[in-house]
């Protein structure tokens, strides 16, 4: 090993970075704090044994055995974790490769089907027009599965990239809003938006806000059971903005709840409705608004509805 590379894997940030890691789970955050118990047991054995026996060698055997049996351990699972690590970190970098790789061909599809659907290259009977209109919505939904899925990977990876700036997040929750109004007059669902006094601007990426706010919108409709209402909530709240969106739709099984934000993750009663979904919405919310320094929670209850909220630091 070189002392640039030594010096790499001294630095824990860097490596937690490499794998996409919290520092809790980083194997050489692991192997610091082992390191750490090793120690504290070392001297305490020693204290213990200078106690209890006599005889110098046999403390100084004691303690070695002791030290070497727990150097292995540590060794055996600092390498375990760092292995899997390791092993995650290229899994995701193939799904990110492979993702990209998918992207240009299916948006191609999606280009070609527009001009063959407007009629230019010639006319379209009605019937013709249906099949490429169920084509097109198929194409949607695998660019809308890619565009997810390497969303993900870059959560996890730690590459995300977010760009900081100040703005309105009233305007932004307005706006997005706005953008629901055909799926709320087909569904037949209306928002009611509570919006408090003197609500700041913040400084965050109101991209990906306004990607995860969106996502909480669009659960709501989806799982709202026929006709109904959906309150949106926006205030402030000490150094806070808050952000709540609640609906009266099919709710989560409290079996359910805890794996709800898990990637893939669809409730039981959700499956049994059939309704689509990747199960990969709620995952990116929670990884956006936390990247963004944030909180996300929820409380449910099945067949009552759900209230999504999350938090975001004003500054």
């Amino acid at each position: 090993m070189t002392p640039k590379n030594f010096c790499e894997q001294l630095n824990i940030k860097k490596q937690c970075r490499k794998y996409g890691l919290p520092l809790w789970q980083c194997p050489q955050f692991l192997f610091l704090i082992m390191g750490i118990i090793i120690m504290v047991v070392i001297i305490v054995s020693y204290l213990v044994a200078i106690e209890k026996i006599d005889d110098p060698q046999m403390v100084i055997l004691l303690i070695l055995v002791s030290t070497s049996i727990l150097i292995i351990i540590d060794y055996i699972i600092v390498h375990s974790f760092e292995k899997l690590a390791e092993s995650t970190r290229m899994k995701m970098e193939f799904i990110g490769i492979v993702s990209h790789q998918l992207r240009s061909p299916v948006t191609n599809l999606k280009y070609a089907l527009e001009p063959l659907m407007s009629g230019e290259l010639g006319e379209i009977q009605k019937e013709q027009l249906d099949y490429l209109a169920i084509l097109k919505q198929n194409v949607d939904r695998i660019q809308q599965l890619i565009d997810d899925i390497l969303v993900v990977s870059r959560i996890q990876t730690g590459v995300l990239s977010l760009k900081k700036e100040n703005f309105s997040i009233v305007d932004l929750v307005e706006k997005s809003i706005l953008e629901f109004k055909p799926l709320l007059l087909a569904s037949n669902i209306t928002i009611n938006l509570k919006k408090g006094e003197n609500i700041p601007n913040i400084s965050s990426d109101p991209f990906w806000i306004k990607e995860a706010f969106k996502n909480l919108v669009d659960n709501a409709i989806r799982y709202q059971k026929g006709k109904g209402v959906i309150d949106i909530s926006l205030e402030k709240r000490n150094k806070n903005v808050y952000v709540e969106v609640k609906d009266l739709g099919v709710g989560i099984p409290r079996a359910d709840q805890k794996y709800i934000f898990q990637k893939f993750f669809r409730a039981k009663n959700v499956l049994k409705g059939q309704t689509s979904g990747t199960g990969l919405g709620l995952f990116i919310v929670k990884g956006v608004i936390e990247k963004l320094e944030g909180k996300i929670n929820f409380i449910s209850k099945e067949n009552k509805g759900s209230t999504f909220w999350f938090s975001l630091p004003i500054k």
